[in-house]
């Protein structure tokens, strides 16, 4: 089975178990991820925000044009690499995901990784590098791989995490603009060595 039909089988999994009844009961539709699943680079947001969750696709709004803008500066197509959420549907009014509800998606997200088997997973904000970094400080931590070990299935397994600001923080504070383009120029150094 190809890795585009595993991930297909995993989304309708998803839809069948329906994690976060409440979450799913008040968005549109899952948001599940998109992109290349050959990808070498994971991206992964926190959640669905509004255009999100009207389209079916995650970073389709304002953040996600700046990340597109981000991926050129280093002549990376968003066709190259993958994208999605920790948490797959829209929470009301795009509050923060829960802890409970990070949790229940987890090992879904652990799973779409096992699939992709990508070299390197970019955590895009605060809540997404916590799922994998417990103790991030995000202002000090950015920029900085972090290799870690995970378990899935009873297996241990090597994740190299690059945890990144959030492209919408970098729309909300100007000074962190520069800072995520300087981040970003890290990505294809980090591919050739990994």
């Amino acid at each position: 089975m190809t890795k585009q039909a595993q991930l297909d089988e995993l989304k309708k999994t998803i839809e069948q178990q329906q994690p976060c009844k409440d979450l799913a009961a008040t968005a549109t539709q899952l948001v599940f991820g998109s992109g290349n699943p050959d990808a070498d680079i994971v991206f992964i947001g926190e959640a669905p925000g509004k255009n999100e969750d009207e389209k079916g696709l995650p970073f389709v709004g304002a953040a996600g044009k700046f990340l597109d803008e981000m991926l050129g500066s280093v002549n990376i197509k968003r066709e190259d690499i993958y994208i999605t959420n920790i948490v797959k549907y829209r929470p009301p009014n795009n509050r923060d995901p829960l802890p409970d509800e990070k949790a229940e998606f987890w090992p879904y997200l652990l799973k779409q990784l096992a699939i992709i088997q990508p070299k390197i997973v970019a955590t895009l904000g605060r809540h997404s590098g916590q799922a994998f970094l417990k103790d991030l400080r995000i202002s000090a931590d950015h920029g900085h791989p972090k290799r870690i070990k995970i378990k899935r299935d009873g297996q241990e397994e090597s994740l190299l995490i690059l945890p990144l600001y959030h492209p919408a923080a970098a729309l909300y504070d100007g000074s962190l603009r520069t800072t995520l383009i300087e981040d970003f120029q890290s990505v294809p150094k980090l591919l050739a060595e990994y």
